[in-house]
């Protein structure tokens, strides 16, 4: 008989065919025909019910079928060991949970008529449950959507995919059924199936009215969403893509980690999630509706050389458009993002990072940049980003380039950081190991929790070595960096400019350009200005001038810090005459204001309609003529080059010719202007005794002012009248102060002063010859500055190391050195220095190698001699900064890694430029790349490119483009 074979009621078997199994009876109840149905896998139950009758009317028949039939299947197990397998607590129907395993529903009909006929062991065939059919469970038999509200041991039960395997090899599925497969998944550590997946409309950007039903489990990544979204809409592998999905409010939102499942992205049932893809000129389709000066302007047409884009400036955000086209221009970096390498290391959950924000931005950036679409860019949503993650960028205020390239090196880094969870790591000292083995460890270190392309593109290592000035302990620790910073050598001197105010009436001020010490004293100052104007330096006083009245009045042992550049300094020439009494002297220094009487209305004879005018004096007055009639005579003689003196029939002689012989004086207080206090009789007329407006000693116990005898009341050009240092109050009015500085005012009635005071005259001045005079500053090689960077020096008293040794904080003396130098060098020239009592710019002109700059004899590790380019380095950028402090204007040189030419960024300005041009005094920030590393990416270029183009630093072509 072949296959086939006959068994006693009982122990009848199933032969499996095709995938799918029978078992029928012949015409003898008593007989069971076993073997496999010349039936294709696909056919329908009822053409199998065909074949099974066939095979029941002629035993023989199917024997035939079963010896043609090749292969032979395994033979189908009885029907207790089916439900053994089905019903196994291990394997089978009964056996726990598993999170992310797939699991099958079957209608609870079906299943409950097979558990009948598995159970009793009956041959009947009218117990046969047939085909597996779940047509019950389905809503429509079109798209096979399951009803809502089923019941599991209601409508269906579940079933491990080992067991759902078993069956439909045995019994089959009905045609054109698919199967029901859920996947199990942990809800608040609870595991169950999935029964109703989330259904999500897929939808593209470019044709919202099309959404297209795609079922994904709730522990499916975002990442399988935009993966069946790029195959339903027949995305090519070399487009980038982007999912936004529409929230109950009608807004969208970006699913920028697409890592994350379903369920943590809490996307529901019925939510439209659109794909977006990415323009070719490398912007994004959804940017241009809500921002639609994304770029400077539409032009279809425009084709370009890649990397040749200018940036719009946003107001003060040449700084921020600087440090991103050196950035920009760094190839491998660039590399990076072009070939979309960023989308698999964004790491959104470390919370150091900016949820890859950053990186995404900076990334879209870079991508319309080097489009060859655009010929400038506006870099909004940048500048958004970056001030609201560092709000000190916000607004339109001038920044800094290098600490914007700071902030973004590290934001870069940490958002694309490869170490998810950074563990701890201990810093260990040398504790007298060999520098190789700590450097090493130290590297491995900072590995374990910083591993990007920030690092693997900037980060080098530096050897720092403390030492005790007490106990000589010595600490060597090994730290990475990230960027140079290396100060320019400071010159010891200082170009000040001041106005020198003679006592001779009849010479106008001179303007002087002096050289003194960078750290001198105002007394160095009046030595500088003596060799100019042949005046001792004991007959000046030197003075801060601000808005017409005098800021300070320096002493000759203050510090010439406390000057600032901007500050207006003025130098007076004063009486020098010394009386025979020692700490003494005849004549007394007096603060002198000029004020203008306003239509204002006067309050209480307080003032408020005088304005102060001119330029105030310092005017040395005889004490034995310490009247105000005589000072008036003095005042007028002072100021006598640019006010006439009224003829005698201007004047009215009046009754009060008595008063002409009035010699009522001006009391005598101690300190006029800083004089001594030992008698009252006894000032002081210059600076060598202390003159100073900001000395405030004691004054001796002269009246007051408002006790002193009445002015003359004879007609007068103006009148005079005591006020205090800001000339803005009448000392009158106060009580009685004998501390305070004694300040005259000069007042005029605006028709006096129109008719008597030359106002152009007054303001007259002349220049010294010296005013041409420039301190020349010689240039100095970048290599000087590399070696100052690495010279021993000792820490500040704000800054003190804490000795193990010693047990307290000590001034120890620290030395740097090179140890591993990055693939992209960055060095920060160190051209802004602030102190407490300054602040300055050094344009100092530091010459740079544009090519085969060699830090070999700056790295200490031990080198490899047979790779000298391993210590070379060529330039690729150079951010500039042109100006002074308080308003600069920042600009940038690049290379371009494709052409090897040299452009010059200015904003939204792009021009070819030489390389002669690049080195000048407004060099900042210089980026260098290794050699070997230029040679690998040209090495790569070659590979993927037609011919290779010509390195950085070859001689461009003269063409000029102006994009602006």
């Amino acid at each position: 008989m072949g296959s086939i074979s006959k068994m006693a009621v009982g122990s009848s078997r199933l032969q499996l065919f095709g995938g799918r199994c029978f078992r029928f009876r012949d015409q003898n109840p008593e007989v069971a025909v076993e073997g496999p149905l010349p039936i294709s896998s696909g056919g329908s139950c009822e053409r199998r019910a065909a074949a099974m009758a066939a095979v029941a009317a002629s035993p023989s028949a199917a024997a035939a079928m079963a010896e043609d039939s090749q292969p032979q299947r395994e033979a189908v197990p009885g029907l207790e060991n089916q439900r053994r397998q089905i019903e196994n607590p291990e394997s089978g129907r009964e056996r726990p949970l598993r999170a992310g395993e797939s699991w099958f529903l079957v209608a609870q009909h079906w299943y409950k008529q097979w558990e009948v006929y598995v159970q009793g062991g009956n041959q009947d065939s009218s117990t046969f449950p047939g085909c597996i059919n779940n047509a019950e469970l389905f809503e429509d038999h079109i798209n096979w959507r399951l009803k809502k509200g089923l019941v599991e041991g209601e409508d269906y039960v579940l079933l491990p995919a080992d067991a759902w395997h078993y069956l439909v090899n045995w019994y089959g599925l009905e045609h054109g059924q698919p199967p029901i497969e859920r996947k199990v998944v942990e809800l608040f550590s609870i595991y169950k199936v999935e029964v109703y997946p989330v259904e999500l409309l897929l939808v593209q950007h470019s044709d919202m009215d099309t959404p297209h039903t795609a079922q994904f489990s709730h522990t499916d990544s975002v990442d399988l969403v935009l993966h069946k979204a790029r195959e339903q809409f027949l995305v090519s592998p070399q487009e980038e893509t982007r999912l936004w999905v529409k929230n109950t409010e009608g807004s969208f939102e970006r699913l920028c980690n697409t890592r994350v499942t379903v369920l943590e992205a809490a996307l529901k049932t019925g939510q439209v999630v659109v794909m977006e893809t990415r323009n070719k000129d490398g912007t994004w389709p959804s940017a241009q509706p809500h921002a639609p000066n994304s770029t400077l302007k539409e032009d279809k047409d425009f084709q370009g050389q890649p990397g040749i884009c200018g940036l719009t400036n946003l107001g003060n955000t040449c700084f921020m458009n600087s440090a991103l086209q050196c950035l920009s221009n760094v190839p491998q970096l660039t590399e990076y993002f072009l070939k979309n390498r960023y989308l698999d290391e964004l790491n959104f959950c470390n919370p150091l990072g900016m949820k890859g924000e950053i990186a995404e931005a900076y990334a879209d950036l870079v991508k319309q940049a080097w489009s060859g679409q655009h010929s400038s860019i506006v870099p909004h949503v940048f500048k958004t980003k970056v001030g609201h993650f560092a709000s000190q960028f916000l607004g339109c205020q001038q920044h800094d380039s290098q600490e914007l390239l700071s902030f973004l090196l590290d934001g870069l880094h940490e958002d694309l950081n490869r170490v998810k969870k950074k563990e701890y790591v201990e810093l260990c000292d040398a504790a007298g190991r060999p520098d190789q083995e700590v450097a090493q460890e130290a590297w491995q270190n900072h590995k374990r929790r910083n591993d990007s392309v920030i690092v693997d593109t900037f980060h080098g290592l530096f050897k720092s070595t403390l030492v005790c000035p007490d106990c000589g302990n010595v600490s060597v620790t090994f730290d990475p960096f990230c960027y140079l910073s290396v100060p320019l050598p400071v010159s010891h001197k200082r170009v000040m400019e001041v106005f020198f105010v003679s006592m001779d009436p009849r010479r106008k001020p001179e303007q002087h350009r002096l050289v003194v010490p960078k750290k001198g004293k105002i007394s160095d100052l009046c030595l500088a200005l003596a060799k100019h104007t042949g005046v001792s330096p004991e007959r000046m006083m030197v003075a801060d001038v601000f808005s017409h009245r005098f800021y300070k009045i320096y002493q000759l042992e203050e510090s010439l810090s406390s000057i600032l550049d901007r500050d207006d300094i003025f130098i007076y020439e004063v009486s020098g005459r010394a009386s025979i009494g020692e700490n003494s002297r005849e004549d007394v220094v007096l603060p002198i204001y000029l004020r203008e009487r306003t239509p204002a209305r006067d309050y209480n004879n307080s003032y408020y309609g005088l304005m102060l005018f001119g330029h105030p004096l310092l005017v040395s007055v005889p004490r034995d003529r310490l009247s105000w009639d005589a000072l008036y005579h003095i005042l007028l003689y002072r100021l006598s080059r640019y006010v006439t003196r009224p003829s005698s029939d201007d004047e009215d002689d009046g009754d009060d010719k008595a008063d002409m012989e009035d010699k009522s004086n001006i009391p005598k207080p101690a300190h006029v202007a800083g004089g001594s206090s030992q008698e009252p009789g006894l000032e002081q007329a210059g600076p060598s005794s202390g003159v100073a407006g900001g000395s405030r000693a004691p004054v001796d116990n002269s009246p007051a002012p408002s006790h002193w005898p009445q002015r003359a009341r004879r007609k007068h050009l103006f009148t005079l009248q005591t006020v205090n240092s800001n000339g803005t109050s009448d000392r009158s009015t106060y009580s009685e102060d004998s501390h305070a500085q004694l300040y005259i005012a000069i007042d005029w009635e605006p028709e006096m002063k129109k008719r008597y005071y030359d106002e152009v005259e007054a303001e007259g001045y002349v220049k010294h010859d010296c005013v041409g005079y420039v301190l020349k500053k010689a240039p100095v090689r970048l290599q000087e500055c590399i070696e100052l960077f690495t010279t021993v020096e000792t820490l500040e008293k704000e800054n003190p190391w804490y000795c193990p040794t010693c047990k307290q904080h000590q001034l120890a003396t620290k030395k740097l050195d090179l140890w591993m130098l990055p693939e992209t060098l960055i060095i920060h020239l160190k051209r802004f220095s602030y102190t407490k009592f300054s602040r300055e710019k050094l344009d100092t002109l530091v010459e740079f190698p544009i090519r085969d700059l060699d830090f070999s004899e700056f790295v200490i590790k031990p080198q490899n001699e047979a790779a000298p380019e391993l210590y070379k380095y060529d330039l690729i950028a150079v951010s500039n900064h042109y100006g002074g402090l308080r308003d600069g204007h920042y600009t940038t040189f690049a290379c371009n890694k494709d052409s090897g030419q040299w452009h010059y960024f200015d904003d939204n300005s792009v021009s070819s430029v030489t390389e002669n041009q690049i080195e000048s005094k407004a060099a900042y920030v210089l980026f260098y790349q290794r050699q070997d590393v230029a040679r690998r990416l040209r090495t790569q270029s070659d590979i993927s490119d037609p011919p290779a183009s010509p390195a950085c630093g070859s001689p461009p072509s003269s063409e000029f483009m102006d994009v602006n």
